[in-house]
């Protein structure tokens, strides 16, 4: 085990259990926001689903700046700095698309998503893995 890795296991459970649910809610609203995209685009007109879509866009905001400081406060007990800045990343990204996804074109939008979807499923990889190393 690495040393990393030693402190993490050391650190509040609570923290990394806060840690393991933001990012798994994260990489669930990105799913959300998937959903409700297809069904406004695939729709014109669709202003239910869009009207979901932009909600989606809120909650977005709201858990990954939650997995952001459960990634900072685990960060200051030890834990490797990378899945914070790259929760950091995320969550900035998150205003980034809200910005494009109402001003911008799809062409900019779409590939941002997949961008946000992999900085999120890699956060929420990390907070599961066996071990802390970077």
């Amino acid at each position: 085990m690495s040393h990393t890795a030693s402190r993490r296991a050391g650190a509040a459970p609570a923290v990394l259990t806060a840690l393991r649910v933001t990012a798994t809610l994260t990489v669930v609203v990105l799913l959300w926001q998937f959903v409700t995209a297809g069904g406004f685009v695939a729709q014109p007109g669709g202003d239910a689903a869009e009207a979901a879509h932009a909600t989606g866009a809120i909650v977005l905001h709201v858990v990954a700046g939650l997995t952001m400081l459960a990634a900072a406060v685990l960060w200051r007990a030890g834990a490797a700095l990378w899945p914070t800045v790259l929760a950091a990343v995320v969550f900035a990204l998150t205003f980034v698309q809200a910005y494009v996804g109402s001003h911008g074109p799809l062409s900019v939008h779409i590939p941002g998503a997949m961008v946000l979807t992999v900085g999120a499923v890699v956060v929420a990889a990390w907070s599961f893995a066996s071990t802390g190393s970077s």
